[in-house]
């Protein structure tokens, strides 16, 4: 089996340096940005394409580009090999941290929307359910399929990202109690829909420490310039 690195530290994201346990992320090449055009964002909307922070950062360097292009490629062409080595990853993490006697985040979507989870147990036989008394997991998505399944789950977190084309989901995931990530132009709201809207670029953690609440995100990079709708507009009433 091929010993690729597929885990970053989180200390070298802005937002995720500040989440208050040592988190590592996994960063591949976003929507169709591989040999095989396959989205790996299938739900991505235009104006979370356009406004995607995955060349924000250190993401912004060629040689970062290309590591997350050649673990992409990997992960296409030997799935199951790529979920094991995920595996083994993980749970040389834990078990560090189980050692050391203290607690760890992982973020399996940096810059993707996979249901990782699912095929950690398909291929590696690896139920994260049971590594929830030194870790947690957690994602955004825009599959609200994938957030109502697993609303539940002990130590997997997945907050509905709102874009300008899913109004009807994201109102539903409101309904559910689903936390909602929503990117707005200027300073956050109070509320965003009825829901309260705390600070999501505090931490990325604030979606696991809170329920049924808008994650809001200020517009970042490309982001500030959008006209799709994918940014909330704070000038307009909403």
């Amino acid at each position: 089996m091929k010993k690729v690195n597929l885990l970053s530290p989180g200390n070298t994201n802005t937002k995720t340096a500040k989440n208050s346990l040592k988190t590592f992320i996994l960063y591949l090449s976003p929507y169709n940005y591989n040999s095989k055009g396959i989205n790996l964002c299938p739900k991505a909307s235009t104006g979370c394409a356009l406004a995607c922070l995955y060349t924000a950062g250190r993401g912004a360097f060629s040689n970062v580009q290309q590591a997350r292009q050649n673990k992409t490629e990997y992960y296409l062409r030997d799935k199951k090999g790529f979920v094991l080595n995920l595996s083994n990853q993980i749970m040389k993490e834990y078990s560090k941290a189980k050692k050391g006697g203290y607690k760890i985040a992982f973020r399996l979507n940096g810059t993707t929307d996979i249901d990782f989870v699912y095929l950690l147990q398909k291929y590696a036989n690896l139920d994260i359910s049971t590594l929830k008394d030194y870790a947690v997991f957690y994602d955004y998505s825009k599959i609200l399929g994938k957030c109502i399944k697993y609303l539940k789950h002990p130590n997997y977190t997945v907050a509905f990202s709102r874009s300008e084309s899913n109004e009807a989901e994201t109102n539903e995931a409101i309904k559910l109690g689903i936390n909602v990530a929503a990117v707005f132009s200027g300073d956050l709201p109070q509320k965003y829909k009825g829901a309260k809207v705390v600070d999501g670029d505090s931490s990325d953690l604030v979606m696991i420490y809170n329920k049924n609440v808008i994650l809001g995100l200020k517009a970042k990079g490309k982001a500030r310039k959008d006209t799709s709708g994918f940014v909330i507009n704070t000038d307009l009433p909403f």
